[in-house]
């Protein structure tokens, strides 16, 4: 793992291009440091000014007493290299180039970014940047951006690909109550990417979660195995704008045509134990309960409310959210009765009444605590003229220090709660103004819970029984003769070095073979054209089913060759395929699209002919797949409710399922060379399964 230790809690600073001229960014970087409480040994370099800001000041870097643990760059773009590689010489090994004029504006300055990136590998530089506002550490104290502001200490870390996003969130932060551990702009990341500062982050004692606000994700061969290593550790929470260049693009295949662009980083996401969200409030929200609340030991969550409509409302939202309302038991319902006026509700939502006092709140709170079976409370206060916003504050407090369990506040107002609402973060309860959003992060609490108890085993890596020999000998085979699709027959031979169970098809070459083919497979059989260039076979009459005889087989064979010809005299079919006739069984699509980041993506779900229409389909990342996530693909399609036996019909094989999405995921690891995989149907049976159509695409 990169350290970044010194970058963030460094002994002595060097600033290039520290100015006297202020408005200059040097001016206010070097003043930054200065005044917001750095307290080690700060070197101004400019090498027009002895002092600068009080300071002595150094021409070079190399004319430093010492090596500087953290190096801010601020100068013109065209200037930065010469200076970075001055840097590598000297010793430095951890910098933040704020300058810009690199990739950004295209033309020289991709050039001079690229070597940019070359000198940080020669010389071992973690560089942040360039096109950078600079980092802030909270806890050193540590201000090397320019931003005039110094962020208010906390435990969040805010990761920020946008510099304007950086500067408005430090800006809304000092009104929010929301504090920070350290905020990092990485501009072009062309050295220290998210992915090394998020490992890094997930051991910092200063920080409970990290955030982030990203553009892109940088390439990262074992993004999913690295980001499970912190997710064990921390949260993460990223809010991945646009939609991605890196997407599956597609395609001739009915998993192409199902990927969206933006799925890849979805599912790479929920595999590596990282939450996404899609708004700047939700990021925010979330970080701020994850900064405050320890984790729930399951979903089930109470309410208690001064306005029935707040309750209503929760428990909408909280269906949504797949969230259990608990249901309490007879001695928890006696203790509220007690509690609760006879014009209230003890029934969860609790209604404590728009005239609820500090102790009806405070005693209401407790009880439902108590309750073995609340894993969560959340705790809605609405300002009717006898609500004692800060008397109901304290009581939480001190309710939620009693008991280990978490505590969420709504504060249904503005002005009314803005001491109750410091009083509350301050101690630890994340406050919110809209039942809806408490009951959201309480989702996020119970998954990220759920995901520290997760099982990374590897089913994909445990398959041995496969003839990879045979499969590259297929393929040499195809590519010799420069096609990128292969035959059904290749398809099959290919399905069946891999364990992958398929209705058997052979390729025929004269009406003779084809009659011993079929005599070989039992008939019925079915015979269709063999070409990769013509698409829609039926169309032409190029596929034969139910042939029942040698004689028969053979005469189709003739009748199919002549169609093709007459339809596509430009074409020359390699034959006419045999394949064997199998009973119906429930209908499934396993599929693979290879995206250009994170490799292939392994898609399950409803097969047929309406596979397109319906939509039914679930995607995985083939690297680093689960046990666990495999059935969980299985179980977020409707399909599942026909695997498991649908009003009284026989349940298909589920085990046989998982054993093709296993191989087919083996299969695409092994092979890059293959850009899209699809097989529709697979009949799948009580016992067993059988592919009948795989189309196979290679790059």
């Amino acid at each position: 793992m990169t350290d970044l230790t010194k970058m963030f809690n460094p002994e002595s600073v060097a600033v290039v291009g520290a100015s006297n001229s202020e408005g200059k960014v040097g001016y206010i970087v070097l003043n930054n440091i200065i005044n917001d409480g750095f307290k080690g040994t700060i070197y101004p370099i400019n090498p027009k000014d002895d002092e600068v800001q009080g300071l002595k000041a150094y021409k070079n870097v190399s004319d430093l007493p010492e090596v500087p643990d953290f190096v801010i760059i601020s100068i013109p773009g065209k200037l930065v290299n010469p200076v970075v590689k001055e840097c590598g010489e000297f010793g430095v090994k951890n910098m933040v180039v704020i300058s810009a004029g690199f990739k950004e504006i295209g033309g020289e300055g991709v050039e001079r970014e690229a070597e940019l990136v070359a000198l940080g590998k020669e010389y071992g530089i973690n560089i942040i940047g360039p096109n950078s506002l600079g980092t802030t550490d909270s806890h050193t104290p540590l201000n090397s951006s320019f931003s005039q502001i110094m962020p208010p200490e906390g435990n969040i870390a805010f990761i920020s690909q946008s510099g304007a996003m950086m500067v408005a969130i430090i800006d809304w932060s000092l009104t929010a109550g929301i504090g920070f551990s350290k905020i990092i702009s990485l501009g072009n990341k062309a050295g220290t990417t998210e992915i090394e500062l998020i490992e890094f982050l997930a051991d910092d004692p200063e920080t409970a979660v990290v955030i982030c606000y990203l553009e892109s994700i940088s390439e990262d061969e074992d993004f999913i195995r690295t980001l499970r290593k912190v997710s064990y550790k921390k949260p993460v929470v990223i809010l991945k704008s646009g939609s991605s260049s890196a997407g599956a693009e597609a395609a001739s295949s009915h998993t192409g045509a199902l990927a969206g662009s933006d799925i890849a980083f979805d599912t790479a996401f929920k595999q590596s134990g990282i939450f996404r969200v899609t708004t700047m409030d939700e990021l925010f929200d979330v970080g701020l309960a994850f900064s405050k609340c320890m984790l729930p030991t399951g979903r089930n969550l109470a309410i208690i409310t001064n306005a029935g409509g707040g309750g209503v409302v929760s428990v909408d939202a909280m269906e949504r959210y797949a969230l259990d309302l608990v249901k309490f038991d007879e001695e928890t319902n006696a203790r509220l009765k007690e509690a609760v006026p006879e014009e209230g509700s003890i029934k969860n939502p609790i209604d404590v009444l728009g005239d609820a006092p500090v102790t009806r709140y405070k005693e209401s709170l407790e009880i439902v605590l108590d309750s073995d079976e609340v894993d969560g409370l959340v705790v809605m206060v609405c300002p009717t003229a006898s609500a004692d916003a800060d008397g109901i504050a304290q009581a939480l407090v001190e309710g939620a220090n009693e008991f280990d369990k978490p505590v969420i506040a709504v504060n249904m107002g503005g002005p009314t709660f803005e001491n109750a609402n410091k009083l509350l973060r301050d101690n630890g309860i994340p406050t919110y103004v809209f039942p809806e959003t408490a009951v959201k992060v309480f989702d996020y609490l119970a998954r990220f819970a759920a995901v520290q108890e997760r099982n990374y085993d590897n089913p994909v890596a445990d398959i041995d029984d496969v003839d990879k020999e045979a499969v590259e000998a297929i393929f040499a085979k195809v590519k010799e003769e420069k096609r990128d699709t292969l035959l059904g027959s290749e398809a099959y031979a290919v399905a069946e070095a891999y364990g992958i169970e398929a209705a058997p098809i052979k390729l025929a070459t004269s009406p003779e073979e084809a009659g011993t083919l079929a005599e070989q497979m039992d008939f019925p059989v079915v015979l269709k054209i063999a070409s990769d260039k013509i698409l829609h076979k039926s169309d032409i009459g190029g596929v034969k089913v139910g042939i029942k005889s040698k004689e028969e087989a053979e005469e189709v064979y003739k009748e199919i060759i002549a169609n093709a010809n007459k339809a596509h005299p430009d074409i020359v079919p390699n034959g006419v395929e045999v394949q064997k006739m199998m009973d119906s069984g429930i209908e499934v699509l396993v599929g693979m699209i290879r995206d250009i980041q994170f490799g292939p993506m392994i898609a399950f779900g409803m097969g047929g002919v309406l596979v397109n229409l319906l939509e039914d389909v679930s995607f995985k990342l083939a690297k680093g797949l689960t046990t666990d996530e495999i059935s969980e693909q299985i179980e977020n399609t409707k399909v599942i409710e026909l695997l498991k036996g649908f009003r009284g019909e026989a349940p298909g094989d589920i085990d046989a399922v998982k054993s093709a999405i296993i191989r087919v995921a083996k299969l695409t690891l092994d092979f890059p060379e293959i850009s899209e995989l699809d097989i529709n149907p697979i009949f799948v049976y009580e016992k067993g399964s059988s592919a009948l159509d795989i189309k196979i695409k290679l790059d």
